[in-house]
């Protein structure tokens, strides 16, 4: 039998807990039907090695939909879980936008766009991958700012989007709190690069050597 002092005592551990979970830092990833996996792949296994450290530990990665569903499923097939939508109240701290093949529903989704446009206001970092960056660009993130997309989409980002400073042939642009990326296995390189800032470079070099990152110089 527990006594009512012990009662007190667990359910105070079980709300400092609570709060805890819910103080920590939020690194939010943007996931849809068709997302292109390595965008949000390369930015999980970074962020997710970050948190494990000591240095690193506030911060939690989490998936979010556009919609109120349990599961989205990659251009690749592969089945991501969904944490929250962009209909739940989110504070984040980064919210990272990856690509689609097909960016037309996405840009046309007032309410996605009203989600980011809010979170552009009060996030501490906002990232793209690929062509994630005509998201960034749609809410007005981008305007006055260097950025760039997937390689060789750089012209369709300027044509679509002229307040944009779109920069060709880079694989990331960092610009004030906005860090954009080629994506796909340069998705990697952005989130390193925005761990950097987060944190400090030797805090990310050490995930990249964790993740053998640095073995790809030698790879080709």
């Amino acid at each position: 039998m527990f006594s009512l002092k012990k009662v007190v005592i667990l359910i105070l551990i079980v709300s400092a807990s609570s709060l805890v979970n819910a103080a920590k830092n939020k690194i939010g990833i943007l996931i849809y039907d068709g997302v292109l996996s390595s965008d949000v792949t390369a930015p999980v296994e970074v962020f997710g090695a970050a948190s494990r450290k000591a240095w690193f530990s506030d911060y939690e990665v989490i998936l979010i939909s556009p919609k109120q569903q349990d599961y989205i499923t990659s251009e690749e097939g592969l089945k991501i879980i969904v944490d929250n939508s962009i209909y739940d109240a989110l504070e984040l701290d980064v919210l990272l936008v990856p690509s689609t093949y097909d960016m037309s529903p996405l840009l046309e989704n007032k309410d996605l766009i009203a989600f980011i446009k809010a979170q552009g206001k009060q996030a501490k970092w906002l990232a793209s991958n690929c062509s994630g960056a005509f998201l960034l660009a749609e809410a007005g993130i981008l305007n006055g700012l260097k950025a760039t997309t997937w390689a060789g989409g750089e012209s369709d980002l300027k044509a679509d989007y002229p307040l944009v400073n779109v920069q060709f042939n880079q694989n990331v642009v960092v610009d004030k709190n906005i860090i954009t990326s080629n994506g796909s296995i340069i998705s990697y390189q952005a989130a390193l690069t925005l761990l950097a800032k987060m944190s400090s470079t030797n805090f990310a070099n050490e995930i990249a050597e964790s993740i053998q990152w640095p073995r790809l110089r030698n790879a080709f």
